[in-house]
């Protein structure tokens, strides 16, 4: 849980909400540590709330959308970063609510729920809004993108096993044989130790990164006898064993192309909010936490070039 804790203490005139017996008021706001997002008709909407009691931190952001937030990442970085001023335009409010429990889409609608009774809204118009979108790309493998920096250069742009212009980290099929790395067994037990990765006719490559993976002369891409649909796991011509780990048939049939490669695409999206003022509550920084949402999860094609 994500905790605020709010102090307010009166003195003089100096602040606005005073109290007379000169006590010290502390609010606990206890949130989660997750936000959500609502897209308005000219503006975005970040808030959280809970129950119990009932209260809502909101933010919003005219003239935004969350698909420009996703869509204005950095293709190198692959980072999204902007200020915004809060302001009467962009306002960031803390609310309590008479509700037992608040719904979850409560900013979702142009008119608020008709039974949802506001006790006390306090608005910051000052400060400062930082949204930072980071983008993570990965190829659910069975292997860490760490263990992919083959060169060990710390670049994992620059590792590319089958030369297919996809890195191993994002690459579905690091060898390019047409079988996917991850029914390859780069790591049995799951332990993120390679050194036990099958390889099959023992020639101390690994099947997930050996070309030809049962040593019989073919490229394991080329052992497609029955079917040609660029998975020659379906290809069996005697025996149990698939053609391309049975070293007793040869037969060449020669790929044209290479599998579909699936990327998966991860959106991490904060929200810190700093230098603002609640009246009753003043911080140097807020962190808001992390935007969950449908959105943040996507797939895109890989496009290997085929060689």
């Amino acid at each position: 849980m994500r905790k605020l804790f709010l102090v307010l203490i009166s003195i003089g005139l100096l602040y606005i909400y005073s109290c007379d017996d000169g006590d010290v008021i502390t609010v606990e706001l206890d949130f989660e540590e997750t936000f959500k997002a609502c897209q308005g008709v000219s503006s975005l909407v970040f808030y959280k709330t809970k129950d119990d009691p009932s209260e809502s931190l909101s933010l919003k952001i005219a003239g935004l959308t969350l698909d420009e937030i996703l869509n204005g990442i950095d293709e190198t970085t692959k980072i999204y970063e902007e200020n915004f001023n809060i302001s009467t335009t962009n306002p960031f409010n803390y609310r309590t609510y008479s509700n037992t429990k608040l719904p979850n889409d409560l900013f979702c609608n142009d008119i608020p729920p008709s039974d949802i009774i506001i006790t006390q809204d306090i608005e910051s118009t000052d400060g400062t809004a930082a949204i930072k979108a980071v983008l993570t790309e990965d190829d659910n493998d069975g292997i860490p993108a760490e263990l992919e920096d083959r060169n060990g250069n710390g670049n994992l742009e620059d590792d590319d096993t089958d030369n297919d212009g996809i890195p191993n980290y994002i690459d579905a099929d690091d060898d390019g044989d047409n079988v996917l790395t991850i029914d390859e067994d780069p790591d049995p037990d799951g332990d993120g130790n390679l050194s036990d990765a099958l390889d099959s006719d023992g020639d101390g490559t690994p099947d997930y990164l050996d070309t030809d993976d049962d040593g019989d002369g073919v490229d394991t891409r080329d052992e497609e006898n029955d079917s040609q649909n660029q998975n020659p796991r379906d290809d069996t011509t005697s025996g149990d064993l698939n053609d391309y780990l049975n070293p007793d048939v040869s037969t060449e049939v020669v790929a044209t192309e290479y599998r579909d490669h699936n990327i998966t695409q991860t959106y991490t999206v904060t929200l810190k909010i700093s230098n603002f003022d609640l009246t009753l509550i003043s911080l140097d920084e807020f962190d808001f936490g992390n935007l969950q949402d449908s959105k943040l999860t996507k797939t895109r094609k890989g496009d290997p070039v085929f060689n």
